[in-house]
């Protein structure tokens, strides 16, 4: 199991490379980098992300475990920040490795739907007219269901 939660921005690239470092008997890596956004329309200044990170590290984990036992992972790595991010940034990065290309991206893409509605996170972005928090999307949770 690898979560790391942190508050330092880190290089997708090297991240990459580390994680693809040990893969015999893999034949598929996937990986997701989510960066901090800012709408054209209604620009951002940061992204404030809260957490406890022992809870998130803990609930993630969980669900990290569950993505590997369902899909046939061989391993799988999730980052996430918190703290204060500015647009353009790396905010979370989901890895992982399995022997196919389906189980690798499928395991990918039930951690990113687990992260972006249930993982114990609280975000607050700061505009030019102030401060809001900000709530997962219905889409968000329709992207979750389908894997129930």
């Amino acid at each position: 199991m690898a979560i790391r939660i942190i508050t330092e921005t880190f290089d997708p690239g090297a991240e990459l490379n580390a994680f693809m470092a040990e893969t015999a008997g893999a034949g598929a890596v996937a990986t997701f980098t989510g960066l901090v956004r800012s709408d054209p329309v209604d620009p951002i200044t940061t992204l404030t992300l809260e957490c406890y990170p022992e809870l998130a590290v803990s609930q993630i984990g969980a669900i990290e475990a569950e993505a590997v036992a369902r899909f046939g992972l061989m391993r799988a790595t999730v980052i996430h920040r918190y703290g204060t991010l500015r647009p353009g940034e790396p905010i979370v990065q989901v890895m992982t490795l399995a022997s196919h290309r389906q189980a690798a991206f499928d395991g990918a893409q039930f951690l990113m739907d687990y992260l972006k509605t249930d993982a114990p996170f609280w975000k607050k972005e700061a505009a030019p007219g102030g401060e809001r928090w900000v709530e997962h999307s219905a889409g968000d949770d329709r992207a979750k269901a389908r894997w129930r």
